[in-house]
């Protein structure tokens, strides 16, 4: 029996394919899950079992938004640490996060998910690095959430095992040991890992980052990973003071510490990678690891902008990051897009960046950096139907002739569509696997929850 069809016809098309082809009239016809045609005008004719037909005039499609660095627990203390750099801002908020258990984590997965998903994010990620004693089952909430949604996900199962008694910043009660924490990691991934084509869920290894967690932990959280055959992934070069650190505590700086316990390869990706120079990008090119740029958060936290158009020039893959919503209160992914270029043009002048590199960042690039490259990412026959149909008539783009232009450079753009594994699971800008008013509502119970336990209210 043949796979039902969705056909999207009359629309442009940003395939961010390895040529960047382009459509400025085109259609999509999707079979089962997977993409089976994408071209220039209408669909082809006596295609059977077509149970939906999409009239696209006046939208762009593209393929999903990828997501390479998140937090979710932080949507339970978003506006909090306003005027605060890193350190300062983790101290501040350390003590809350200590307080996190299950039924706030999973709110909190579902406030994250849901504001990714309507704003066309497809493949999402999460760190999640905070396991408090006795607080349940974490991961686990954060499954369940994606899955409810229907979102594709990559959990990324964090760890600390320094804490306030070995000079680190969360509470002793807040981190693992290093057996705790690598036995748990290599659990969640016999438990949850699934390495098939179309999988819906990955699991990664992923210590926090070089001043939360012990230099054995890095080592074998490495082994560990290339022993079950999963990606790395952690917080690298994000500030000056992490530099300084490193060079004070291991005597060498945060690349040749990574490069010095496993870390850099190309089954690794790292958040922020703001303060890097000649000899780093050159490190990270030669070995092909990843980096998730997080403007936003960057900004918010004042860390510094990160020098993407020379990674990129580099051969180094970079994807998007939301990062955590208490350093980026707005949880969306498609703004990073736009402040991907506004930034990064700051920060290297008006050539830098332009809107179809921005673009490719948050969706072939995230893929690449996912290590899902030959799944997802573009929009070319065989690959998973994971796409976003944005309309870009409305008053907020009328005026803008270049669809690409429209949707990076322009306001943030309506989802009309957005189709994971060929599943909608967003209709007219509102989402349908869940009820996003309920959402609203759990976050906020869970938000003053967690407030009232740490003392907050």
């Amino acid at each position: 029996m043949a796979a039902p069809r969705i056909v999207i016809e009359n629309c442009a098309i940003a395939t961010v394919d390895a040529n960047d082809t382009e459509y400025a009239s085109g259609h999509v016809v999707i079979a089962g899950n997977r993409i089976e045609s994408v071209g220039a005008g209408a669909a082809p004719q006596g295609l059977t079992g077509v149970v939906r037909r999409v009239d696209g005039t006046g939208h762009l499609v593209t393929p999903g938004l990828v997501n390479t660095h998140h937090h979710f627990y932080q949507w339970l203390t978003r506006g909090l640490a306003q005027d605060s750099n890193l350190f300062n801002w983790l101290v501040e908020l350390y003590p809350t996060w200590s307080r996190i258990d299950e039924e706030m984590v999973y709110a909190a997965a579902q406030g994250s998910l849901a504001m990714m998903a309507r704003g066309g994010v497809t493949t999402a990620m999460d760190h999640h690095y905070v396991f408090p004693q006795g607080s349940g089952d974490l991961l686990g909430a954060e499954i369940r959430a994606a899955r409810e949604m229907g979102v594709r996900f990559t959990a990324a199962r964090g760890s600390m095992d320094r804490g306030k008694s070995d000079g680190g910043l969360p509470p002793d009660f807040a981190v693992e040991t290093l057996e705790g924490a690598l036995a748990a990691t290599e659990e969640a991934i016999d438990t949850h890992h699934d390495s098939s084509f179309d999988s819906m869920l990955h699991i990664a290894v992923a210590p926090c980052s070089p001043f939360s967690v012990s230099t054995d932990l890095m080592r074998e959280g490495a082994l560990l990973a290339r022993r079950k055959g999963v990606r790395l992934h952690t917080h690298g070069s994000e500030t000056v003071e992490e530099e300084k650190f490193c060079h004070e505590l291991f005597g060498m700086g945060p690349t040749d510490y990574f490069e010095s316990t496993g870390w850099l390869g190309d089954d690794v990706w790292m958040a922020h990678c703001v303060h890097m120079n000649d000899s780093d990008i050159a490190a990270f090119a030669r070995t092909r690891t990843g980096v998730a740029h997080c403007p936003s958060s960057n900004a918010r936290l004042a860390a510094g902008i990160a020098r993407v158009p020379d990674m990129l020039a580099s051969g180094v893959p970079v994807g998007l990051g939301v990062d955590g919503t208490a350093s980026n209160e707005s949880g969306e992914l498609h703004t990073e897009l736009r402040n991907a270029l506004l930034i990064n043009r700051l920060g290297g002048g008006e050539k830098a960046l332009n809107a179809r590199q921005a673009l490719r960042l948050g969706t072939y690039g995230g893929a690449q950096v996912l290590g899902r490259a030959d799944q997802i990412g573009s929009l070319e026959a065989g690959k998973l139907a994971d796409l976003v149909l944005w309309k870009l008539d409305g008053i907020g783009h009328s005026s803008i002739a270049d669809p690409v232009a429209a949707l990076v450079m322009g306001a943030a753009a309506p989802v009309t569509l957005s189709l994971i594994n060929g599943r909608p699971v967003v209709e007219n800008n509102h989402l349908t696997t869940v009820d996003e008013d309920a959402i609203a509502r759990l976050t906020r119970v869970q938000a003053q929850r967690l407030a009232k336990i740490a003392g907050l209210v």
